[in-house]
């Protein structure tokens, strides 16, 4: 039987026969439906094989995504622990597989020059074993790495965006070596602030090494100490520590990666020492300014303007000391997008900012994000759809990204497709609260409730986490009052929305979420009307259109109270009334 099953979509054939040819030249039997026998059925053979295979190689495009029986072959792959994905035209896969990893094959090439072959054939080697005579076939592990989140020794929390930005930046400069397998940034951090066990760790995420550390910052000067560690013995490889100047921070991370590289005895190709040592920029403020800005964007309180003023200065002062920063001028630009489309503030440029972080760097993903944002909100939907799949092309992976494409996906009223980006956003972050409580939004819209609730308990576990750093922040009370509705818990619900109403009465946003909420309570139907009059009263153009569709605000569309406050705010903005959707686009 096959070492190695190939699952494609038959539009893919040609570059199927090249992939199992070349597992075929590694040693390993390849087997494609090409080789079906004529006396037996195909889904008989295709099980068969399925299920004796080692390994199951899913090839997915376009075409792929859009085939059942591929998604069905992935399926059964993923429940039996034999899944190996790798795109061959930048495609995302489908939900629920997006949240595996993907080896990237896309390229005019063979599958053996794309940069994601040698990460594919890792995975292939650690699940078929070594490609040797069966006699003596033995398995054999491919070298893996999880970088536990560093803990902040600074003796100020303020500074644990700066010990988190170290972790990911780590955990990036690792990703760059094809010759080590990597978890996760959200994997790793879900360790975070725990007493764990470093070989249980490892044993949990089947990796052969766990990297931890600290990072302690005071003044200019900066102490990060670390320490590899073997996921068997938990015997420690390597360990070192870094006492130096802030200005020093990128050798730090340098040394540090080429040490653990050296430490694994794995090969570091050129161009991959090239990758880890391109930072974006060489000084050490403004990155402190850039990760300050970023924790801000991440986990700040939603609806509130002074989070994106936050932002957008933190990110200024970056590029005046740095005007070639390149990420920088892209995440003022999401802010910038955010002050005028959410609050209306007409004079933030968001795309200047992502003209010159392009003419600086023209394949930042980002900016292309902010640029489809501002085509969305002004209606030109096929060009926004361009724009982000050009976006995600550069970079599927990145948070920013996935998070624009859901909106804009939202705004056509595209729930599979938005469901789809955020799903992988909370794949990359976990601890998006916000993006939790949007996935809520669209698989209430499903009917799915078995999603309904396992996400309700993720917004209520992320936003918890973020209320023990900041306990007034509104939109983390609003989400964590959403969960416990969504569960029946309505006593916790309605004393969180009480809470939240006192400390942050001017967070609009979060007024209309609690409309959103109590809609769903007959006893609470006035309650909500009251909260989304005020919510609706100033809003701008984007939330009044919104609520015309929003399916959570379904409960109150035959209320004569509900009409006259919707029709107020349209006319106000001069919208031309709409009747309601069944689906809608995404709350902001």
């Amino acid at each position: 039987m096959a070492d190695v099953f190939v699952s494609y979509a038959h539009k893919d054939e040609a570059r199927a026969r090249q992939v199992a040819e070349a597992l075929s030249a590694q040693g390993y039997r390849a087997w494609r439906d090409d080789e079906l026998p004529a006396h037996r059925s195909y889904g008989e053979v295709i099980e068969e094989r399925l299920n004796s295979a080692q390994a199951v190689v899913v090839l997915w495009s376009s075409d792929a995504k859009a085939s059942q029986w591929v998604r069905a072959e992935a399926d059964t792959a993923r429940n039996r622990g034999t899944l190996i994905q790798a795109s061959l035209d930048g495609t995302i896969p489908p939900i629920p597989f997006n949240q595996i990893q993907c080896a990237d094959l896309n390229g005019a090439g063979a599958p053996v020059d794309a940069p994601g072959w040698s990460k594919l054939m890792g995975s292939v080697q650690a699940l078929a074993g070594s490609a040797q005579p069966e006699a003596t076939r033995s398995r054999r592990q491919r070298v893996s790495v999880c970088v536990l989140p560093f803990a902040n020794m600074s003796g100020d929390a303020e500074q644990e965006y700066f010990s988190d930005g170290i972790s990911e930046d780590i955990t990036t400069d690792l990703s760059k070596v094809s010759a080590l397998a990597v978890t996760a940034r959200n994997t790793a951090f879900m360790f975070k602030g725990q007493g764990i066990d470093v070989c249980d760790v490892a044993g949990k995420l089947g990796v052969t090494h766990v990297l931890e550390g600290s990072v302690r910052k005071a003044g200019n000067r900066v102490r990060i100490t670390a320490q590899l560690i073997d996921g068997v013995t938990g015997d420690h490889l390597w360990a070192d520590r870094y006492d130096r100047d802030l200005d020093d921070i990128f050798a730090i991370q340098d040394e540090l990666s080429k040490a653990i590289v050296e430490a694994l005895k794995v090969r570091l190709l050129p161009t991959e020492k090239q990758a880890i040592e391109n930072r974006g920029t060489s000084s050490a403020d403004a990155y402190n300014f850039y990760l300050m800005a970023r924790k801000y964007w991440v986990a700040g309180n939603y609806g509130d303007i002074k989070r994106e003023q936050r932002v957008v200065r933190l990110c200024n002062r970056a590029v005046e000391i740095d005007p070639r920063y390149a990420e920088a001028w892209a995440l003022m630009a999401l802010a910038q997008a955010s002050l005028r489309y959410t609050f209306s503030v007409k004079d933030e440029d968001a795309e200047a900012s992502a003209d010159q972080a392009l003419a600086i760097n023209p394949v930042i993903a980002e900016s292309y994000a902010v640029k489809a944002r501002i085509l969305s909100e002004r209606g030109e939907f096929e060009a926004a759809n361009r724009t982000i799949a050009r976006a995600l092309e550069l970079d599927a992976d990145s948070w920013e990204v996935n998070r624009e494409a859901a909106k804009i996906a939202s705004a056509q009223r595209r729930l599979q497709d938005a469901a789809h980006y955020y799903e992988k956003a909370v794949s990359l972050i976990d601890s998006d609260y916000h993006s939790w409580a949007m996935l809520l939004m669209c698989y209430q819209a499903f009917g799915n409730r078995a999603a309904v609730e396992r996400v309700a308990q993720k917004m209520i576990s992320e936003s918890a986490r973020v209320l023990a750093e900041d306990p007034s922040n509104g939109a983390a009370l609003g989400i964590n009052a959403g969960g416990h509705a969504i569960l029946g818990n309505r006593q916790q619900a309605m004393d969180t929305i009480e809470r939240a109403l006192l400390i942050d009465p001017d967070n609009m946003t979060m007024r209309y979420n609690f409309a959103c909420i109590l809609a769903g309570y007959p006893r609470e139907v006035d309650a909500s009307l009251d909260l989304l009059e005020l919510a609706l009263a100033g809003a701008n153009r984007a939330v009044v259109n919104t609520a015309a569709v929003d399916p959570d605000l379904d409960p109150l569309r035959n209320s004569p109270r509900f009409q006259e406050i919707l029709t107020a705010a349209q006319r106000r903005l001069g919208i031309e009334p709409t009747p309601a959707a069944t689906s809608a686009p995404l709350r902001s």
